[in-house]
């Protein structure tokens, strides 16, 4: 794995626009970066910002009332917010390309398989009609699927919810992209075809030297696949830490609470820990920490003031006041 920085996001925060004058902030200037060969965990309870974030950095915001309003991304040292349609369908696919969360609503349900597959691979190769169909049959049976030659000519709905996720992971990974942003890549499938999934994933991550944005909620699979650990709530980063560290030395009191909620084998736990409450309402948010309502460590500052983020030790930096210190070597 590189040291040199891949993608970098500075200060994004993204709105939903109401009306002209009244606005929703669901990503909160957050900052973050990807390096080179590095597969980077993004995680998160349902609402907490993971899905915009990927949205935004692609910008396919387009056709919704979401915004970015301010912040950089910089793919390569090139801000994709200064790109124009036309710069950024060049990006998208071939050098950036996304597997979705929504596989049966995310392919084209009037264009079968292969004429989908084709026309990804032609606008960011040079291949011929031929050898592009050859590649999409070739991605097919590396992500498990049986008979691609008689697959490529369904269309989607003559699929299931997993085998169209298995086609959105193909397309994805038909033309190499130095980063793969993949938004639960595997919820629609069987634990079988899941480990099967990540094994490719990882397996041509390692052989081209792939970056991976992995955007999930299981802690499992980011302890499988991830060198980094970004978590996310409410639309803030709370905790940002190397994989092992954030296993073994959660700093942040939602990172603790997210890890104890995992089923552990043989542990004789009848009923599992959970964090109290719900994510906030972004459109009536806590004055102070976000988190404050839901956490067992809250003081009145809590409440009041917002917490920056704080370093803690080796590349690890938490949202929590009860970090303040820990980067200056003071408990």
């Amino acid at each position: 794995m590189s040291e040199e920085k891949l993608l970098v996001v500075d200060k994004l925060r993204t709105e939903f626009f109401q009306s002209k004058k009244s606005s929703v902030t669901a990503i909160n200037e957050i900052s973050f970066y990807i390096n080179k060969g590095e597969i980077v965990g993004l995680v998160g309870e349902s609402g907490c910002g993971k899905s915009v974030t990927s949205l935004s950095i692609m910008r396919l915001l387009n056709f919704t009332s979401g915004k970015v309003t301010k912040g950089e991304v910089l793919f390569e040292g090139t801000d994709l917010q200064k790109l124009s349609e036309k710069e950024m369908r060049q990006v998208r696919g071939g050098k950036m390309s996304m597997i979705f969360q929504e596989p049966m609503s995310s392919l084209n349900p009037a264009m079968r398989i292969d004429k989908q597959l084709i026309e990804q691979i032609r606008l960011h190769t040079d291949y011929s009609k031929e050898k592009a169909l050859e590649r999409a049959a070739e991605m097919l049976k590396l992500v498990g699927i049986p008979d691609p030659p008689r697959v490529l000519k369904n269309y989607p709905h003559q699929l299931s919810g997993g085998m169209s996720q298995r086609v959105m992971i193909a397309m994805a990974m038909s033309c190499n992209p130095q980063l793969l942003i993949a938004d639960e890549p595997t919820t629609a499938l069987d634990v079988t075809i899941q480990a099967q999934i990540l094994e490719l994933m990882k397996k041509i991550q390692k052989e081209e030297g792939m970056s991976i944005l992995l955007i999930t909620h299981d802690l499992g699979v980011v302890a499988e696949m991830c060198t980094r650990v970004i978590v996310m709530y409410a639309g803030e980063i709370v905790e940002e830490a190397p994989v092992d560290v954030l296993f073994y030395q959660p700093a942040h009191p939602y990172t603790k609470g997210l890890i104890a909620s995992v089923p552990k084998l043989g542990s004789g736990v009848k009923v599992l820990p959970s964090i109290p409450g719900s994510v906030p309402d972004l459109s009536s948010l806590p004055e102070g920490c976000r988190f404050a309502p839901r956490c067992a460590f809250a003081t009145e500052r809590c409440r009041k003031e917002k917490p920056d983020l704080y370093p803690v030790g080796e590349g690890q930096r938490s949202r929590c006041f009860l970090a303040e210190n820990a980067g200056k070597g003071e408990k």
